[in-house]
């Protein structure tokens, strides 16, 4: 499993790269992983507020849907374009081509409460 440096992650699944406070969001790995061959991505619209810890969308694989989780609170300002067509590509690129949202953050200090790396390893090894 990968999980890139320079990157938050929740306990949900998601990362987050904080860019001058606006937070591009995905979801990780592992993540896509476990939901097996995605075909589906629901997204809200930019302008949407959202709050830390509260749904932003659904992703919808052969396996099973699950909620999207946003990792700090603040107003979407960009979707990925590319999932609606090639909701695949979380699969293949879950870190790069794969992302979802981009976050323009109302609490920076959000950050502060998302896991490392190191310690997103550590709390996945305590699922297994």
């Amino acid at each position: 499993m990968d999980y890139p440096d320079g990157l938050y992650y929740t306990k949900d699944h998601e990362w987050g790269m904080d860019e001058n406070g606006i937070l591009t969001v995905g979801i990780t790995d592992y993540a896509q992983g476990e939901l097996g061959d995605v075909v589906y991505v629901e997204l809200p619209q930019e302008g949407t507020i959202i709050k830390a810890g509260e749904p932003f969308g659904v992703v919808e694989s052969v396996k099973s849907v699950s909620d999207l989780y946003s990792p700090v609170s603040g107003e979407v300002v960009e979707i990925n374009p590319d999932l609606e067509a090639e909701p695949e590509t979380v699969n293949s690129s879950p870190y790069d081509r794969g992302w979802m949202i981009k976050i323009a953050m109302s609490k920076p200090a959000e950050l502060e409460k998302l896991l490392s790396p190191e310690a997103y390893a550590e709390y996945l090894a305590t699922l297994k």
